[in-house]
């Protein structure tokens, strides 16, 4: 799968979730004697692209430096059911603590690999790509982003601070889809300018505005064929980015009408934990 920069925020959100959990102490696990060691596996329990390693790293590393944990397979990597994550061992107290929070995080950015990494097959062959959404969990839109990457999709806009997405309440209020680009590029943000169509008129009009992506929603079959020949014909063509109920079994043939992009909400919005299961040993 593909390689992904780890997310800047990511100690912030390991953090926030082990004080989420733990709270003012761990009590169940204070029963557990002090100096008790332990081993534990973590396995799948269905085929998966894993992803979440440099989260459940951190979650341990967090707790206690002593926590040792050994990988058996790569981030981004294919995961059949039943087979081996990782191992891990140190103070029993330290890992009983962990598990809840690193495994969440696996499970979690895993299932959002794994449907990202599904649409992208889909696509084989083709020269459109899968986006993704700001249609992801509160508090967790960097770490969702970066599955996605993971699982071989692309990234849209990480926030409403990097790109200018022109929908119609903005078009409404500017007076017109021309009005609303001139604002944008008087506001000198050097980001890109897409503005959301719904009809063909309203592409001819994005691209006489000079956006530099349309996003074309909810378009028929036929209808996005007729837009990208209208937008192959101009004289400055944009980006095309097909979007609306795109689902697995669609897809195939929204790409193949030539659109550049299809964002996919469902990938982070309609997320599906992968089910992992930690296994213990213990010593004195």
């Amino acid at each position: 799968m593909a390689a992904a920069p780890v997310p800047a925020d990511l100690a912030r959100q390991v953090e926030r979730a082990l004080e989420e959990d733990i709270g003012g102490g761990d009590l169940t696990a204070a029963l557990i004697p002090e100096g008790t060691r332990g081993r534990a596996r973590v396995i799948t329990r269905e085929r998966a692209i894993i992803c979440g390693a440099p989260y459940a790293d951190a979650v341990f590393a967090h707790i206690d430096p002593a926590v040792r944990v050994e990988w058996k397979i790569a981030e981004g990597a294919a995961a059949e059911a039943d087979q081996a994550l990782f191992e891990v061992q140190g103070p029993a107290r330290a890992l009983l603590t962990g598990e809840r929070t690193a495994l969440n995080f696996l499970q979690l950015l895993s299932g959002t690999a794994t449907a990202a990494h599904a649409y992208v097959l889909r696509l084989e062959g083709t020269a459109c790509r899968v986006l993704d959404t700001r249609k992801t969990i509160p508090g967790l839109r960097s770490a969702q982003k970066y599955a996605v990457r993971v699982g071989g999709g692309q990234n849209y806009r990480i926030g409403l601070f990097d790109g200018i997405l022109i929908k119609e309440n903005h078009i409404m209020a500017a007076g017109s889809i021309e009005q609303a680009v001139a604002a944008a590029r008087a506001s000198g943000a050097k980001v890109p300018v897409e503005v959301e169509v719904e009809s063909l008129d309203e592409l001819r009009q994005a691209i006489a505005a000079g956006a530099d992506i349309a996003m074309l929603d909810d378009f028929p079959h036929e209808t996005l064929t007729q837009a990208v020949a209208m937008n192959r014909a101009a004289a400055r063509p944009l980006k095309l980015e097909a979007s609306g109920g795109v689902t697995l079994e669609t897809i195939r043939a929204i790409a193949e009408t030539g659109v550049d992009f299809i964002s996919v909400g469902s990938i982070t919005k309609h997320l599906r934990a992968v089910d992992l299961s930690m296994r213990f040993e213990w010593s004195r």
